[in-house]
């Protein structure tokens, strides 16, 4: 079990060694999900003017499902933290332990006029994450790696469960979706030096294997939504116009 961002890339160094690949070599391929294109979903909020809103999913290493996010047109911030056990526990030795409930999560505040959540979890299922990994993702396993909605209210709990089943009747993965759709009871901010790591590391092996070729798929699956400039943990939310 990877425990920690160490364990992540020292695993991931070991296996690029194995195949002949330098810390400096893209390896897109050598480990990256492919991205599932998926059709929109039937149910959906309107994009309209209004307040801010938040959505807070889990898909694996938060790194990942931040760096994504931090490219999606209507996005104005994102944070990585950790959702489903108890402030007392939310701290990372501890989650990467498995044993606290908390999932590695992000927390998406978006412009309702130029995202729906609709849209976020398409993203989300199509070129975040594997959503027929039960307890992990990719190298990394555990419960703190699950695929998990955490809803913070009773509209996104019908457009997430909802979709799952229309892209379970289209058959649209070789597996069953395996994606938990839970009240969001809190979100607790991870430690500063997560925050933004994708962009901060993006030599990093686990980063530049794993990690980069999601925001490559992103831009290549949906264009539409695709920002060049990332938001950062620093950038100022605006209020929707």
């Amino acid at each position: 079990m990877l425990r920690t961002g160490r364990g992540r890339i020292a695993m991931t160094v070991m296996i690029a060694a194995a195949l002949g690949f330098g810390v400096g070599t893209p390896a897109a391929a050598l480990a990256a999900e492919a991205p599932v294109v998926i059709p929109a979903p039937a149910l959906d909020n309107p994009k309209a003017p209004g307040p801010v809103q938040t959505a807070v999913l889990a898909g694996g290493c938060f790194w990942g499902v931040h760096g994504v996010y931090q490219h999606v047109r209507g996005v104005q911030r994102v944070l990585s933290g950790y959702s489903g056990g108890t402030k007392a526990t939310a701290e990372y030795e501890a989650v990467s332990r498995g044993t606290t409930g908390h999932a590695e999560s992000v927390e998406i505040r978006f412009d309702p006029k130029e995202l729906s959540y609709g849209e976020i979890l398409q993203i989300y299922f199509s070129v975040v994450h594997d959503p027929t990994q039960l307890n992990r993702q990719g190298p990394d396993m555990g419960p703190q790696y699950r695929t998990n909605i955490f809803h913070v209210d009773e509209p996104q709990k019908r457009i997430a469960q909802a979709y799952i089943a229309q892209l379970e009747k289209a058959k649209a993965f070789a597996r069953a979706i395996v994606t938990r759709v839970d009240p969001l009871s809190a979100f607790y901010p991870a430690e500063a030096y997560h925050q933004d790591f994708l962009l901060k590391n993006p030599r990093y092996p686990y980063i530049v294997i794993h990690d980069l070729p999601k925001i490559g798929n992103l831009k290549k699956v949906f264009p539409g939504h695709y920002l060049e400039r990332p938001v950062t943990t620093e950038t100022r939310e605006e209020k929707p116009r």
